[in-house]
């Protein structure tokens, strides 16, 4: 399992969204700060969930980085986060 696959798991497991994206950008990161040859280091994530109800921006984007702990510890080196409620738009 690749690593956006991972996230996609996780963050499905965790949240329940009602929409999910999951973006590999490494490859507009390539000669920056943690990219590698490979990928898999920088994501665009773009989540609706009830979870984020009653939730600020930094909560949301904490939950977010909280769950995927392990994928930074492994080697995910940056990730964009747009987390929404049900009735926000993205």
């Amino acid at each position: 399992m690749n690593r956006s696959e991972r996230i996609r798991l996780t963050l499905d497991r965790a949240l329940k969204p009602l929409k999910l994206e999951v973006i590999d950008e490494s490859d507009l990161h390539a000669g920056h700060s943690g990219a590698r040859e490979g990928g898999e280091t920088h994501y665009r994530v773009e989540v609706v969930s009830a979870e984020f109800i009653d939730k600020n921006r930094v909560e949301r984007q904490r939950l977010v980085n909280t769950l995927l702990s392990e994928e930074f510890s492994g080697g995910l080196h940056a990730l964009s986060i747009k987390a929404r409620g049900p009735n926000e738009e993205l």
